[in-house]
């Protein structure tokens, strides 16, 4: 594994990067808001990725690699990953076909900002469709239009109790229930089959 610090316009972000040779493509995955790279989901997914021939880059928002627990505001979250994509596209990963996501809220900035990383796909682990309401609360807006806001192929890979709810599928929008929560603990083997099979068809890789 190469580990890179990558300046963005909030602080050094940090990716953890596993090239494969002659690699067929790449996907780069960020963590959850109070989470890390090394959430078991993300990495077998990684796992079920590098298995297809693809590198891969786990990427740590600029709040985390200062040591930050609470996340940074979205616009600085789709500002530092773009940025992040962008130098991995230059160098590291340059002429690769890209398909970028995320768990939870890592999910939320590449849906958002898929058109500008130019990605050929967005996987989301667990997305966070409508925060559970809370006892004499109104309920949460649900975040069903940035999923919507995704023109390529998107997999969602949701538990099948996840208290954030399910997405519906859509012509562009594949979604995979698997067993357990928001957490996607319970079956990361179902988790790596579902990622392994929509990448291998969504970069074309039979």
């Amino acid at each position: 594994m190469t580990i890179l610090d990558l300046d963005t316009p909030h602080g050094p972000a940090r990716a953890h990067l596993r090239l494969s040779p002659d690699a067929r493509g790449a996907l780069v995955l960020g963590h959850g808001a109070g989470g890390g790279v090394g959430a078991r989901d993300l990495l077998a997914v990684s796992e079920a990725a590098e298995a297809l021939g693809l590198s891969v880059a786990l990427v740590e928002q600029p709040y985390r690699v200062a040591g930050r627990r609470s996340p940074a505001p979205a616009r600085q979250l789709d500002s530092a990953w773009t940025a992040v994509v962008d130098a991995l596209g230059r160098e590291q990963l340059a002429d690769l076909r890209l398909v970028v996501g995320g768990r939870s809220a890592g999910a939320r900035v590449a849906c958002r900002t898929a058109e500008i990383t130019g990605a050929a796909g967005v996987l989301c682990l667990a997305f966070p469709l409508q925060p559970p309401r809370r006892a004499a609360a109104a309920p949460a807006p649900s975040r069903i239009g940035e999923l919507d806001g995704v023109s390529v192929p998107t997999l969602v890979i949701q538990g099948e109790r996840d208290p954030f709810g399910i997405p519906p599928a859509a012509p562009l929008r594949t979604v995979a229930l698997v067993a357990g929560d928001h957490s996607l603990k319970a079956d990361p083997a179902a988790v790596a089959a579902a990622a392994q099979a929509w990448l291998s068809d969504v970069l074309d890789l039979t």
